[in-house]
C-alpha cells in the first residue's frame, strides 16, 4: 500500500510498521503494525517519523486536567458539592462522557470556608477547573477568580440573584433576601 498524506482511511486500515513510523493520534499499534482507529485523513510526518489520522467529523470532547468546565450543582453535602458537568469552556461539541464532578470544601476558595452552603446551593450554575480525573468522575477547583457561581437563584422566591458589591454576597431583587456564594468574575444576571 502506497500511503500519502490526505488519503482517506477506515478503522483498522494498515498505515505502516513501528520501524517506519511512531503511532500518533487516531492510530494504534497492533503487534508492530500501525493501524487507523478512526475514519479520517492520514497525516505522514516524515521529519518526526510519525503517522496520525485526523477525524472527518468532530470527535467528542474528553476532559483533561486544567480544563474549565461548566455544570449545575445537584447536591451540597458537608464536605463536597456534586456537579452534573454540562460543557467545556469555548467548546460547541458534546462531552464524550456524562461527567460527574465534586468540589471539596478545601478546593472552593483560598480563604477559610465554614460551610459549603455559603459557597454553593442546589441549582447553581458553576464554573470550575478540572483538578483530577478518574474515569467519568472528576474533581474541580474553584479557587481562581473566574471560577465559582456564574448564575444563582434565590432560595426563597427563585428569582435570579445579583451581586451586592460585597465579597461573596448576593441579593434577590424581588424579595430582598441576601445570600452568600463563591461568585465568579463571569457572573451573569
Amino acid at each position: 500500500m502506497n500511503l500519502k498524506s490526505g488519503d482517506l482511511v477506515m478503522p483498522g486500515d494498515f498505515l505502516g510498521i513501528i520501524e517506519q513510523y511512531e503511532p500518533g493520534a487516531g492510530t494504534f499499534d497492533d503487534n508492530g503494525h500501525i493501524k487507523s482507529s478512526i475514519l479520517g485523513n492520514v497525516t505522514l510526518d516524515s521529519k518526526n517519523r510519525k503517522v496520525s489520522v485526523t477525524p472527518l467529523t468532530g470527535a467528542p470532547v474528553l476532559l483533561e486536567c486544567g480544563d474549565l468546565v461548566y455544570g449545575q450543582i445537584t447536591d451540597v453535602r458537608s464536605q463536597r458539592a456534586l456537579i452534573d458537568v454540562q460543557t467545556k469552556k469555548d467548546e460547541t461539541r458534546q462531552l464524550a462522557l456524562p461527567y460527574l464532578a465534586a468540589i471539596h470544601v478545601s478546593q472552593v476558595k483560598n480563604d477559610y470556608l465554614d460551610r459549603l452552603t455559603d459557597a454553593f446551593r442546589i441549582g447553581d450554575i458553576v464554573g470550575g477547573k478540572v483538578s483530577r480525573i478518574s474515569g467519568d468522575n472528576i474533581d474541580l477547583n474553584t479557587e481562581d477568580e473566574e471560577c465559582g457561581v456564574i448564575k444563582a437563584m434565590c432560595t426563597r422566591c427563585r428569582d435570579y440573584l445579583q451581586p451586592t458589591g460585597r465579597k461573596d454576597e448576593m441579593i434577590c431583587p424581588s424579595c430582598g433576601k441576601k445570600e452568600k456564594r463563591k461568585i465568579s468574575s463571569n457572573y451573569r444576571y
